[in-house]
């Protein structure tokens, strides 16, 4: 009986099929965010932290965020998602950092799906989930202010 990755005596190499696949699924944009995330982690000493689960699909995604003169000076994200989730959140630390709160709650969903060049319908969620947790994020600077 043949094992997974075998067929009839010869090995099949499975993963590059696979990789081939989420190509053509998502864009270069995509696949660089999630391959080389940009801020992730948490950011220490957060003026604000939000975190958000999407409950139809379970994706997590927390941002912590600390303000300089009005302005994002860092923010980071910690996401347990998808590769759309994970790209989304990544593109939006890259949107908002250096932006004034007025200019960040200005941020739309279109602006981060356009920042990672576009995503299959199915995948829409990720860029709601990053506009969620920013919108919960900055909404937590309001109330300490």
């Amino acid at each position: 009986m043949a094992s997974a990755g075998q067929d009839r005596g010869r090995t099949v190499n499975v993963v590059p099929a696979v990789a081939r696949r989420t190509c053509y699924m998502y864009s270069p944009q995509v696949l660089d965010h999630f391959e080389h995330p940009r801020n992730p982690g948490a950011v220490s000493d957060p003026d604000a932290s939000a975190q958000i689960e999407n409950p139809a699909c379970g994706d997590i995604l927390k941002l912590t965020l600390r303000l300089s003169n009005g302005r994002i000076e860092e923010i980071g994200f910690l996401a347990r998602g998808c590769v759309a989730s994970m790209a989304c959140a990544s593109a939006l630390t890259e949107l908002v950092s250096g932006k004034t709160v007025e200019q960040a709650r200005d941020l739309k969903r279109e602006d981060v799906l356009k920042a990672v060049g576009g995503l299959p319908p199915a995948s829409y969620h990720a860029a709601h989930l990053a506009i969620d947790a920013l919108s919960a994020a900055l909404n937590q600077l309001e109330r300490k202010t």
